[in-house]
């Protein structure tokens, strides 16, 4: 018999993988996916999206319930007669899990598991999920643990019993007449106050970064685009950074910034940022514009598309949505039609540069994971950035020529990002809704 000194190193590692994915399929909780089609067309395409995100989550889709109703019911969402529905197919498919593919109120919430008696998980709970698995730097953790207690201090309406008992006496934790859902709502808004501060102080630590940046005109490109379009795998063909990629839904979430050298230009900074996805949670945009903040302040949008998507459109408007919203709309961009290499049949000229009616590079067709049309994109963002270094030198040609006395009205520029804080200051009061 051999002693434990003597085991060897790969045979324990070869038991530690199989127990991992043991209690990875013993732990995986069975889901129930439930949608209200109330005549939309991308309803089926949303509904297969959230299959995919309950995926990435670590749950198993067994089955879907789908109410076809022109507006939801405002106790229970999708009604009565669908909710004993729903109760009997999570009890055949042995489900300990309904995750319903839009936003519900606390209410609903509540009325919804005391009726069914299964755990229920909204969209923006199941994204909150997924974000809090993924995130890997500091800012990343932290702008995940904020937006977590949002959505928890919105869910505290009575919905257990323990929330409603009374701690009295004076000297006492909580005071006399104070309820135990009032404790936790204060706990949780000192807890998000201070995570508010110290994400304001890692947004300064970036501030200082891109100053320097700045400082030294070094062009910057920010990656955008919907959620498994392939910007890592572009990242990493750019780059040679090694980030991981996978065939996933938000596979990243941590901004990471690499040096790119081109030929005749020198070195620019490629960044890539978290993907975008429709019905994006407000709150969750909000708590990631620290992340977004390269998007907000690059020189150039590489927006990159899924060209072999059914839904290519859709998720484009959806990307340009969420640009607006942060305030980069009106930075200059290239389109990345993606993943030309799985439909030849359709992208029959292959590997392709696109221009504007000025000259302009605006799409490039090509496959990050093969290569193919890498260079046309090099030679894009060569040109992109020697157009902006002209841009730069007459903008200071322009304020050297100034009077005097025309220094005191300052050049536009785009605002700094405190005008976009991602922090906004907010009271928190009691909400039963």
């Amino acid at each position: 018999m051999q002693s434990p000194r003597s085991f060897p190193l790969v045979r324990l590692i070869s038991v530690w993988k199989k127990l991992a994915l043991y209690k990875t399929g013993v732990d995986a909780a069975r889901a129930v996916l439930v949608g209200v089609d109330t005549g939309r067309e991308d309803f089926a395409d949303s509904m297969a999206e959230l299959s995919l995100l309950a995926d990435s989550a670590g749950s198993i889709p067994a089955a879907s319930v789908i109410a076809r109703k022109g507006k939801t019911d405002p106790a229970l969402f999708i009604g009565s007669g669908k909710a004993n529905e729903l109760k009997r197919v999570m009890e055949e498919q042995g489900a300990e899990l309904a995750i319903f593919n839009h936003p519900l109120s606390p209410t609903q919430q509540r009325n919804l598991e005391r009726h069914i008696g299964f755990h229920v998980m909204d969209r923006t709970g199941l994204i909150l999920d997924i974000f809090s698995q993924r995130a890997q730097s500091h800012i990343g953790k932290t702008q995940v643990e904020l937006a977590q207690v949002r959505y928890r201090m919105s869910r505290l309406v009575r919905a257990w019993s323990h929330l409603e008992r009374q701690r009295g006496g004076i000297g006492v934790r909580g005071g006399p007449g104070e309820t135990q859902m009032e404790l936790d709502r204060r706990m949780l808004a000192t807890k998000a106050k201070r995570l508010e501060n110290e994400l304001e102080k890692l947004q300064r630590q970036q501030r200082t970064q891109r100053r320097s940046r700045n400082r030294r005109d070094v062009f910057s490109v920010s990656l955008v685009g919907y959620t498994n379009a392939g910007k890592s795998t572009l990242f990493n063909a750019l780059t040679k950074a090694g980030t991981y990629a996978a065939d996933q839904l938000f596979a990243t979430l941590d901004t990471t910034s690499r040096r790119v050298h081109l030929e005749g230009v020198g070195s620019i900074v490629v960044s890539d940022t978290v993907g975008f996805i429709r019905d994006l949670p407000h709150q969750l945009v909000e708590a990631f514009r620290a992340t977004l903040d390269e998007t907000i302040h690059a020189d150039l949008i590489l927006h990159v598309i899924d060209a072999c998507s059914p839904v290519a459109r859709e998720q484009k408007v959806e990307v340009e949505a969420v640009l607006e919203e942060i305030g980069a709309d009106d930075i200059p961009r290239i389109e990345v039609m993606n993943k030309i290499d799985q439909m030849p049949q359709t992208f029959t000229r292959g590997a392709v540069l696109e221009r504007d009616g000025e000259g302009i590079p605006s799409q490039v067709f090509l496959s990050a994971k093969t290569g193919l049309g890498l260079d046309l994109l090099r030679s894009a963002l060569a040109e992109c950035s020697q157009m902006t270094d002209r841009i730069r030198v007459e903008h200071n040609r322009a304020k050297k020529q100034l009077a005097p006395d025309e220094f005191l009205e300052p050049l536009p520029e785009r605002p700094e990002t405190s005008e976009f804080n991602p922090i906004a200051k907010r009271s928190y009061f009691s909400n039963d809704a």
